[in-house]
């Protein structure tokens, strides 16, 4: 063997190798290219010393010259090949002899996995990916009705009010379980100003003809004081209820004006009386519209926004030193609930016109006599809330993550608005914190869980949260999934969210299935003639997910189990288990159950697959209509009324934009069907160009401060593509307050919007459509 080692080194080591190999830098296509190089004087005599030949050898050219070895012929070369492999055979049977049949031991245990009998995967960094139907019947396996009757123990009370001891000690609750599931868990602290109902013996009061009533139930961050002034009823409050009576030439100025609950949010009630100039609002819920007792009282907000509306798109932590500011969505007139037997008794002594004859019920709308007085005397207070927070982190890229959140906090039990969330919420750490432990699930990016406080006064804890680390999360979070009332019913389903996610909704659709009735989908129980038409609604301003959608960019959904009538006990006291028992037959926790797959599957599904589950080209028609509509309004506009837009102006900039983001989005499509999925970088650059979209559509042009809503498709303003149509139906009918120069203003930061949003999806610079 002496002998052996003796000549293999003479072979190998006594004369320069002939060929060598090194590795070239990435080509255009993206491999690592091997290139194998002859260096002996047979090439050096091919090239004759040209460009090509020094180019290819590394060596410099005045360094020194290495002279072939005499007797190196093809004939000496194989006679060496032939002995080398002689000596190997040779060596290999000795070994063979002395050690058996011993098994050889693995050099890495560590980087492989069995997954059959002869098959080994070698990881190479990115995590193996598994089965999605073995996933799917791992989580499915792990939850249980019976979880949730304890989760349900464990997380109800019937007083947890934002910053409450109530709510402190759910909060210790919630990571307490994060800890135990063995997740990274942390907390999150805010100081925010919320507004309370007067404190005993203070208290609000409505006075009406000798009669006075004081509610219990108060709108936080209504304008405190008193005010009296005419009655006149307005509905549903919405834009179209005051359109209507502006036409019969009512004057709204002072009037103190009565609206039903519900169809919009009780701040856009306020906000439109207030643009009427009214003194004040009272919102009633009108038994037509909630059978739950005359004498129920209603809990709400306001603020038409969402967070601390005293610190208006920036962080409410305690050593924030802004000047004092607070958002344009505060209302400047008086607002309070009222009880359906005190609107009862008002409605049933209104004088004046009758009411339109499509709005029933009430017989009049109310004349200059029938006079009341509204004193509301809520009063400000500082609380110190808390968001916690568990996140199981991601194995490929652990740096990006879905956010799953459930606000914690209610005006009293609140059982089915926050218990039945956070129960979801817990409930999924530990199902997935398991699969990962315990059965080999490795999640490709990282899940944030998160238990919101503040949610009744706006959702406070959840966008004080995204204004403080909006930098941090800016191309890191990539959707955030609301679990806020998702059980409110047993017999449909319906949702809200960014147009993105609407293919992952229905794919989910497809694989859960309906409680106690395993061979029926909920697709197949709610899909019909058109899954969408049947199941999906606008995302409203109080929607939990609105913000993350329109003031952060971050593609959100929201969903529930519903009934054919909505849940009716929010934002009151009645808001128990009974209750929600009630509408669901008894079965509460089979219908949790439900939600919680639902929700699970949209966030695994999210972090599981190479690619992420958001589509790019839903948004393709999304645009195309608005542009279609600004255009047909545009030229009625200029044949109506051609004093007021310039004939010059043209949409085609608008149109242009629009095909630029049709054809990158489509040019992603074919990239992402011409790539190797299995390629890291080449997945994390093709997702980080699908999460620039959303992001992309939040206008940059408007401050935070006054406008937060900034998508220009989802949002509120006059920023928006819907604001434009608005604006130029104001031009149409010539209203005092249109502006021709600001119109066209903003339809030229609009237009741009749309085309740094086609730029930020084709990727680099190189591959911009520049024909705007």
């Amino acid at each position: 063997m002496d002998q052996a080692r003796s000549t293999i080194s003479k072979i190998f080591n006594g004369e320069p190798r002939s060929y060598t190999r090194f590795n070239l830098t990435q080509n255009m296509e993206g491999d690592n290219s091997q290139v194998e190089m002859k260096l002996s004087s047979d090439m050096d005599e091919e090239v004759g010393g040209n460009g090509v030949g020094e180019h290819l050898n590394h060596t410099a050219p005045n360094g020194p010259y290495v002279a072939r070895r005499p007797g190196r012929t093809p004939k000496n070369i194989c006679f060496m090949a032939a002995t080398t492999l002689l000596i190997f055979i040779i060596g290999y049977l000795i070994g063979y002899l002395v050690h058996g049949k011993k098994p050889f031991p693995s050099p890495c245990p560590t980087s492989q996995t069995d997954i059959g009998d002869n098959e080994i995967i070698h990881e190479t960094g990115a995590a193996p990916l598994m089965d999605w139907d073995d996933v799917k019947a791992l989580l499915a396996n792990k939850l249980a009705p019976s979880n949730f009757e304890a989760a349900f123990s464990e997380f109800a009370s019937n007083d947890h009010k934002a910053g409450s001891f109530g709510d402190e000690a759910l909060a210790n609750k919630v990571m307490r379980r994060f800890k135990e599931y063995g997740m990274l868990s942390w907390n999150d602290e805010h100081f925010v100003k919320i507004q309370e109902g007067p404190p005993a013996p203070g208290f609000n009061q409505v006075s009406f003809k000798g009669k006075e009533e004081r509610p219990s139930g108060f709108l936080s961050y209504s304008a405190t004081g008193k005010q009296t002034g005419a009655v006149l009823y307005a509905y549903y409050g919405q834009t179209s209820d005051f359109r209507l009576l502006k036409n019969k030439n009512l004057n709204m100025t002072g009037r103190v004006i009565l609206v039903r609950a519900g169809k919009i949010s009780f701040a856009e009630k306020v906000a439109n009386a207030a643009s009427m100039n009214a003194a004040a609002v009272l919102i009633y819920p009108d038994p037509d519209d909630y059978p739950i007792g005359l004498d129920t009282e209603l809990y709400g907000h306001v603020h038409l926004g969402s967070g601390d509306p005293y610190t208006p798109g920036f962080p409410s932590f305690n050593h924030t030193q802004f000047p004092p500011l607070q958002s344009s969505g505060l209302p400047e007139i008086l607002a309070q609930t009222i009880t359906g037997r005190t609107a009862e008794n008002i409605l049933s002594q209104l004088g004046g016109e009758p009411v339109p004859s499509e709005w029933g019920g009430v017989s009049k709308l109310g004349d200059e006599n029938d006079v009341i007085t509204v004193e509301v005397n809520n009063i400000m207070t500082q609380k110190n809330i808390n968001n916690v927070f568990g996140v199981i982190k991601g194995y490929v890229d652990p740096d990006r993550y879905v956010v799953i959140g459930a606000q914690r906090d209610a005006w009293g039990p609140g059982f089915a608005k926050s218990t039945v969330g956070t129960s979801i919420l817990v409930e999924l750490a530990r199902c997935i914190s398991e699969m990962v432990k315990e059965d080999g699930f490795k999640p490709r990016r990282s899940i944030v869980f998160a238990s919101w406080s503040g949610g009744e006064y706006g959702n406070i804890g959840a966008t004080e949260w995204l204004e403080g680390y909006l930098s941090s999360l800016h191309m890191k979070a990539f959707s955030y999934i609301n679990l806020d009332g998702v059980v409110a019913g047993q017999n449909g389903f319906k949702a809200s969210a960014s147009p993105m996610m609407y293919s992952l909704i229905e794919s989910t659709l497809k694989e859960v299935k309906v409680p106690n009735y395993p061979a029926v989908t909920l697709y197949e129980q709610n899909a019909k003639a058109s899954w969408e038409t049947n199941v999906m609604e606008p995302m409203q301003v109080d929607n939990p997910a609105y913000p993350f959608l329109t003031f952060a960019g971050v593609p959100s959904a929201s969903f529930r189990l519903s009934s054919t009538s909505d849940y009716l006990y929010y934002g009151t006291m009645l808001d128990t288990r009974k209750n929600l028992d009630s509408i669901t037959s008894s079965q509460t926790p089979q219908m949790t159950v439900a939600a919680a797959q639902f929700a699970g599957h949209m966030a695994l599904r999210l972090v599981h697959d190479h690619l992420l589950r958001l589509n790019v080209q839903k948004y393709e028609n999304i645009i195309r209509a608005k542009v279609l509509d600004i255009n047909r309004k545009v030229k009625t506009v200029q044949r109506m009324r051609p004093d007021s837009l310039p004939q010059a102006l043209t949409v085609q900039w608008l149109i242009t934009a629009s095909g630029s983001y049709n054809r990158a989005s489509r040019n992603l499509k074919t990239e992402i069907e011409n790539s190797d999925l299995e390629d890291i970088e080449m997945c994390r650059i093709i997702n980080d160009r699908i999460m620039r979209v959303e992001k992309s559509l939040l206008s940059p042009y408007v401050s935070p401060t006054s406008k937060p809503f900034r998508h220009i498709l989802i949002g509120s303003g006059s920023h928006t593509l819907t604001g434009l149509l608005e604006h130029l139906e104001d031009l149409r009918v010539s209203n005092p307050t249109a502006d021709a120069n600001l119109f066209r203003e903003q339809f030229a930061l609009a237009t741009w919007t749309i085309q740094g949003c086609a730029n930020a999806l084709a990727g680099d610079i190189w591959a911009l459509d520049n024909e705007v």
